[in-house]
């Protein structure tokens, strides 16, 4: 029984599979497309950080902090034979605008210091994208309950990034991994369906071009730096 209760899930909608073993994990890259126009150009130098086990196909370098296995990654990591540099966002060892595009999805929700990452990447880069996950999407599939996972939620307001600290009321265990064990389920459903048509939703997409715009609060509602 604890072994069915493992791969099956009952549900209003029957019956779910959701052992993570079974999940076909949707590449970045294969939503991003559906969204985004990158407009990375040919010869482009092409940095990738946070590259983790699916590198950003454009990618001429590669940055990752964790090249090893960590919580924070679900994928083994990959370099595609392309180089690759062990290093932090908010310390990059390159030179000013080295690179002419620089991509950064899922990193910066995690950060310690979200204004010294930023400056970073377009310290050494001249236009990028950035992707993070919206709080909807934390709060939906029970991420708010991992420690040490998501230190910030970020919104995307005009043309600037809006970045929240969590509170301790915010980092909790809703009770319920439903939704979660949905859209990892091989068998399709609604949820899943309305999911994958509607990923802007759930993440937050952000092109920028010579300057990152953002804004940072603290949990207590400081704005820290703008």
């Amino acid at each position: 029984m604890n072994i069915l209760r493992k791969i099956f899930h009952l549900s209003p909608i029957g019956i779910q599979i959701y052992t993570r073993k079974f999940i076909l994990k949707e590449r970045r890259f294969d939503y991003q497309k559906k969204f985004v126009q990158f407009k990375v150009k040919d010869g482009d130098k092409v940095l990738d950080i946070g590259s983790g086990g699916s590198p950003f196909p454009y990618a001429t370098q590669l940055v990752d902090k964790y090249p090893e296995k960590t919580h924070h990654r679900y994928e083994k990591f990959k370099t595609n034979q392309l180089p690759f540099t062990q290093a932090d966002v908010e310390k990059l060892p390159f030179e000013d605008k080295t690179f002419d595009y620089v991509y950064c999805s899922h990193v910066l929700e995690h950060v310690a210091n979200p204004v010294q990452a930023l400056n970073e990447i377009q310290r050494v880069g001249k236009r990028g994208f950035i992707e993070v996950p919206t709080k909807m999407s934390d709060t939906i599939f029970n991420y708010t309950r991992l420690g040490d996972f998501h230190k910030w939620y970020i919104n995307k307001v005009g043309d600037k990034l809006v970045f929240i600290e969590y509170n301790e009321n915010e980092l909790r265990d809703t009770g319920n991994k439903e939704l979660f064990f949905m859209v990892h389920s091989l068998l399709t459903n609604s949820f899943k369906r309305m999911f994958h048509r509607n990923r802007d939703m759930f993440s937050c997409f952000y092109l920028w071009e010579n300057e990152i715009k953002y804004i940072v609060i603290d949990k207590n509602g400081n704005i820290i730096s703008k």
